[in-house]
């Protein structure tokens, strides 16, 4: 062995002993806490058993190749966050870059939101009018995978920097469709995405306003104030929110949002991390909050993350009935925490909870009224939305006209159904204060 390997060897086992060493001293001062816990969980025996497996691949793995210190420890930290849930993940030095360029938002996708479900790469909600939506993609579509490569041990981030890349630029994947069984193959072209987090609203009948959510960003809140104040004129009396297939967004635009519609103080979501210790807690701060509007909110599956902590937030405080079909269940808090060679570990270290603390993780929020609705009726649905009014359909959208939003329509019946009650009731209190309206009164009854 030359003095220069030598070297490494001897450097090498010193670093293996520090850590060790550390960990030992940890150990024993965690020990000093936790009594006995910590004895049937030893820092040292495990640490050495690890050095033990590291070593014993350095030696004889076939490929000398693939077992450099650093791609094996990079290998063991992937496969250990990877372990714990679909959301927390090693992230190399190029990852965590890619990751931090995301902030500034100018990059090519799909216009999908994906995640881990079952350990399957799942398609929480296509944004609409962006190339994922345009292909067909449904909630609930399972990635199987990506420029013909099995997405069967990518991690979530592995799989997102697969989906991005320059826009024009062209990805191949395939899918199975859960509802059909079927196996379906897309040639998307990548885009810059931009979506209006705001769309559709209008008045639909009876002093009933309509507005949708499409995701949550930063001018979310301002967009909807607007848009209420402009249906409130109208005449409106009455709102249904749309978040279906909202994926979500920025906590802050739903805390934004929510706190129109719930007192001042109020809470609205908070995080819970381990031994039940509460992180943060996000209380509505809006001075002159709507609490005379009336509102149903919409929701199913691709409604997901800030979607979730609105309907959560203002069906527990009592201002909307839910209607449509269980949220997707995305409620986990993730911390990125930077090491020293520029790598990062993507942690869960909490998860939200409603106000009346339910907790949304891969349980979701289920609405007071269930009305299913399938994924395929609602693609359909925003495609014929989306024609020019009294346009003719088009070679293949003949069957668009036979398409009705039956979620929708019971919101409005459960909306006209609280409004009847309401003026039923303040009629009964003016003919009460009459002794000719006491005597009609009881007639009535």
């Amino acid at each position: 062995m030359s003095a220069r390997m030598l070297g490494k060897g001897i450097s090498w086992i010193f670093l293996i002993a520090l850590l060790i060493g550390n960990l030992v001293i940890g150990a024993r001062l965690y020990s000093s806490q936790e009594g006995a816990a910590i004895d049937r969980e030893s820092a040292y025996d495990h640490m050495t058993m690890f050095t033990m497996a590291l070593e014993q691949i350095r030696r004889n793995y076939v490929d000398a190749e693939k077992t450099e210190y650093k791609e094996l420890v990079y290998g063991a930290l992937k496969g250990m966050l990877q372990s714990l849930d679909p959301h927390s993940a090693f992230l190399d030095p190029e990852m965590y870059g890619d990751m931090k360029d995301d902030t500034s938002g100018h990059f090519g996708g799909l216009g999908i939101v994906i995640s881990m479900r079952d350990g399957i790469l799942t398609v929480v909600a296509p944004m609409e009018d962006t190339p994922g939506a345009r292909a067909g993609l449904l909630s609930g579509d399972r990635i199987i995978e990506i420029d013909g490569e099995s997405t069967e041990n990518l991690t979530l981030q592995e799989a997102v920097r697969k989906l991005r890349g320059p826009p024009d630029t062209d990805v191949d994947i395939r899918i199975l469709r859960p509802e059909t069984n079927e196996f379906e193959e897309h040639t998307i072209t990548r885009a810059i995405i931009t979506v209006d987090s705001v769309k559709d609203a209008k008045m639909l009948d009876d002093k009933i306003g309509y507005v949708r959510i499409t995701q949550f960003n930063a001018p979310t809140s301002e967009d909807l104030t607007k848009a209420v104040k402009e249906l409130k004129e109208e005449g409106m009396e009455a709102l249904v929110l749309d978040l279906r297939n909202n994926p979500g967004g920025l906590l802050n635009a739903a805390i934004e949002v929510a706190q129109q519609f719930v007192r001042r103080g109020e809470l609205i979501v908070f995080t819970q991390g381990r031994d039940g210790r509460r992180i943060q807690r996000y209380t509505a701060r809006e001075r002159n909050p709507d609490l005379d509007l009336r509102m149903a909110i919409l929701i199913n599956e691709g409604s997901a993350s800030a979607s979730e902590i609105v309907a959560g937030a203002l069906q527990d405080h009592r201002r909307a009935i839910l209607v449509g079909e269980t949220s997707f269940g995305k409620g986990s808090v993730q911390s990125v925490l930077p090491l020293d060679d520029g790598s990062a570990l993507r942690l869960t270290t909490a998860k939200y909870y409603t106000p009346s603390e339910r907790v949304i993780d891969e349980l979701g929020i289920e609405p007071d009224i269930l009305v299913p609705f399938p994924p395929e009726d609602w693609a359909k649905l925003l495609i014929k939305r989306s024609r020019p009014e009294n346009a003719e359909p088009e070679e293949g959208e003949e069957d668009l006209e036979d398409v009705v939003d039956i979620q929708l329509e019971r919101a409005l019946d459960v909306l006209k159904g609280i409004m009847l009650f309401e003026s039923k009731g303040q009629m009964d209190t003016h003919m009460a204060q009459t002794e000719s309206g006491r005597k009609a009164l009881l007639s009535l009854r």
